[in-house]
């Protein structure tokens, strides 16, 4: 059963990079990487200076130009981190009750919370930094921290509440 779940969630996957993907070139944002998986290459190719791979492990990822995209204003760092959420929303909605639509839903869920290096993390991180003036070590991990805490205790409330309603 669960393994007819997981064409779409590769396709969510690839949808999410995508999105990211776009969103940085709209913003003059260099991406260097586009992945499909982890761990060794299978296949690589080049095209318009961009590494294309497919890798042994499930996953997918961008490579942006990390330099090139502080570089930016606030608003574009923003919308290049959190495009891959809202593709996955948009594309949710678009399909919603199918497979197609849950994988998204579940992409972009597990983007929004604030655990390390998850999207809704580095937009933090980026706008903390902005709001100081500086990168704060202290400021960063308790927000790391934090927010890594809120989303364990938000799982184990949704577990303990959907154990009481079996």
């Amino acid at each position: 059963m669960l393994v007819g779940y997981i064409p779409f969630f590769v396709l969510a996957l690839i949808l999410h990079e995508v999105g990211h993907f776009i969103a940085a070139y709209a913003c003059r944002v260099k991406v260097t990487e586009f992945g499909l998986g982890w761990g060794p290459e299978i296949y690589t190719f080049r095209f318009r200076k961009v590494t294309y791979g497919i890798r042994v492990l499930l996953g997918a990822y961008v490579r942006l130009d990390l330099p090139g995209l502080l570089s930016r204003p606030l608003l574009q760092q923003v919308v290049v981190l959190l495009a891959g959420i809202a593709a996955n929303l948009i594309a949710a909605i678009l399909t919603d009750g199918t497979r197609f639509s849950l994988m998204n839903y579940l992409l972009a869920v597990t983007n929004i919370l604030p655990l390390y290096q998850q999207d809704s993390w580095k937009c933090g991180i980026v706008v903390l930094r902005d709001v100081l003036q500086r990168k704060s070590p202290i400021v960063e991990w308790t927000f790391t921290i934090a927010g890594s805490s809120l989303s364990f205790i938000l799982f184990v409330a949704l577990i303990i509440r959907r154990i009481k309603g079996l």
